[in-house]
């Protein structure tokens, strides 16, 4: 199976960006650590913007394919 390159990237960005959240995610309901809280958020709004991309470009290829 062929994967363009920019799906390939986003989905990478979407596992990287979830990786580098569980330790922010940990602070924040393990110590309540408020900052890491903020930071959760802020990337979960970004994981949020990436899927939707990546929905976009898939619906998009389906389409094309018809």
């Amino acid at each position: 199976i062929l994967i363009k390159e920019k799906e390939m990237n986003l989905l990478e960005q979407i596992r990287e960006l979830v990786a580098s959240t569980q330790e922010d995610h940990d602070r924040f309901y393990s110590k309540g650590n408020a900052a890491a809280g903020t930071r959760v958020r802020k990337n979960m709004q970004e994981l949020k913007s990436l899927a939707q991309e990546l929905r976009l470009d898939v619906q998009a290829t389906k389409n094309s394919d018809k």
